[in-house]
């Protein structure tokens, strides 16, 4: 069975290194970030199932970044555990409160973390399987994260991967740049709309394979749009 994808973040390299050596040797595979803004990155490109959080971070906390993860439909539903040294019950109640699914008291075990971290998983559950969308000779298949095109594997990046799905799912529907990034990067990253224009390029190139990219249409003065209708725009 495939084991669960864990970002841990902690400002503390040692700390880092030591829940990452736990979890696998447990099986799991690990991403490490040392602040909130590296953290948020990973979770935006690598959509882990799980986030091992510490609470107190130079910079931004990782309370307030777990209240920004849930405000967010893109990572909303991340299961996130939080980790601190704070053990009174009005903190707890404060971490609950932010979103955060559990919260363990340093210093901690290996097994009661990781028995933290299966029940986090168990609740969380596998989403409903979602079914490939096939356009022409395009196959996107989320469930084994393949894209295909006349059954030839293509290779893409992270985002031009979220970028794809998003567009397979709203087909026929034009989105100025700033709604894509809102959808594809999240609302609390702060990017150029441009950075938009610089991904659709690559995804177009990588999808270029008997014209494929014919599909991504630009709209002059309005944004893009997945299409498989001809236009003369």
């Amino acid at each position: 069975m495939q084991q669960a994808n864990i970002l841990v973040v902690d400002d503390e390299a040692p700390i880092r290194d030591m829940i990452t050596m736990a979890l696998e040797v447990a099986g799991y595979r690990c991403l490490q970030a040392a602040n909130a803004q590296d953290a948020h990155s990973l979770i935006i490109d690598e959509r882990p199932d799980l986030v091992l959080m510490d609470w107190m971070m130079p910079g931004t906390s990782g309370i307030e970044l777990v209240r920004r993860l849930k405000r967010h439909e893109l990572t909303a539903k991340v299961p996130v555990i939080m980790l601190t040294a704070k053990a009174d019950e009005d903190n707890k109640i404060q971490g609950f409160d932010s979103g955060a699914d559990d919260y363990i008291t340093k210093p901690f075990s290996p097994r009661e973390l990781l028995a933290r971290i299966k029940a986090v998983l168990r609740r969380a559950g596998p989403e409903a399987p979602e079914e490939p969308i096939q356009v022409n000779d395009l196959l996107f298949d989320p469930i084994s994260h393949r894209v295909t095109i006349n059954d030839k594997p293509v290779s893409m990046g992270p985002t031009e991967y979220r970028l794809l799905e998003f567009f397979l799912t709203h087909q026929e529907r034009v989105y100025s740049r700033d709604q894509i990034l809102d959808h594809v990067w999240g609302g609390n990253v702060y990017m150029e709309e441009r950075t938009v224009d610089v991904h659709i390029r690559r995804l177009r190139k990588a999808l270029s394979v008997d014209g494929h990219d014919r599909f991504i249409q630009t709209v002059r003065g309005a944004g893009y749009r997945f299409s498989t209708k001809l236009t003369e725009e």
